[in-house]
């Protein structure tokens, strides 16, 4: 297995983060199926204020850990078949009319796309005997925690609404769409590159996916939280991720035979809060 040495792991206290492999005991003779998965609990925290020390920490956790994987595949005497990394949309650069896709360019604007083009390279092995995959994730929905856990109590009390304009896009995936993403990117043999980690219909705005999620709870979802107040709030660089985003679609993903679970926001809010 290629883990990392306990030692080295010890260094990054946060934030978490899981290594998953699969080592199957029943395949085939003289056929490896090995794959070496690797995820961030939380790949750009929802909450709090970015700090200098804390934007270090989080550029630095990321980088370093990942290199220790990459090198500890590229030193294994029989490498993984797949390695699959998640990253995110922070990824392409926000705007309100441009659609991106995974050959659009990108990752060079601002802390949050520096970091996702620093942490791809990180991961990228030499030569082809391990095909390499790198999911990039939209706002992940799903049940007890993340961004939805952040609004629920807002919302069920009638004073959700849209943040700053609204006009926004809001890239998002069900979690159970993003698990199937990454199984998926694991056991399709023909799978390489970059996945866009979202829903098709992940070209809503967020006064729309406010609307959709008051309708979900059966509450309003008109009291807008003002630029000014997210901005004195989680400081400039924590407000750029809530007050701008990316019309991201999932061109490539869904080229490669990916069936979601979810497609649309309506039935997977209606899930999450179920």
């Amino acid at each position: 297995m290629l883990f990392p040495s306990p030692g080295e792991m010890a260094r990054f206290s946060k934030p978490q983060c899981r290594v998953l492999l699969e080592m199957d005991g029943d395949r085939p003779q003289g056929k490896r199926r090995d794959m070496c998965m690797y995820i961030f609990n939380d790949l750009f925290p929802f909450s709090g204020r970015w700090t200098e020390v804390f934007q270090k920490e989080v550029l630095s956790s990321r980088l370093e850990t990942t290199h220790i994987l990459a090198r500890a595949i590229t030193k294994a005497a029989q490498p993984p078949q797949a390695w699959v990394l998640v990253t995110g949309v922070a990824y392409y650069q926000p705007s309100l009319t441009a659609e991106y896709d995974e050959d659009s360019p990108g990752g060079d604007f601002d802390f949050f796309s520096n970091l996702v083009t620093k942490w791809e390279a990180a991961a990228r092995l030499p030569g082809d005997s391990t095909r390499q995959v790198v999911v990039r994730s939209g706002v992940v929905l799903g049940r007890g925690g993340g961004a939805i856990g952040h609004m629920l109590l807002p919302f069920r009390l009638g004073l959700g609404g849209p943040i700053g304009s609204g006009h926004q896009f809001f890239p998002w995936i069900h979690i159970r769409d993003l698990a199937g993403i990454l199984a998926h990117a694991l056991e399709a043999s023909h799978v390489q590159g970059v996945l866009n980690g979202v829903a098709p219909a992940s070209t809503t705005t967020n006064a729309e996916f406010a609307q959709a999620l008051g309708t979900a709870l059966g509450r309003p979802a008109f009291i807008a939280l003002p630029s000014t107040a997210v901005q004195a709030i989680f400081g400039r660089e924590r407000a750029i991720m809530l007050l701008e985003g990316q019309k991201v679609v999932p061109r490539r993903t869904l080229a490669t035979g990916y069936q979601y679970s979810f497609p649309e926001l309506g039935a997977a809010l209606q899930e999450i809060i179920a």
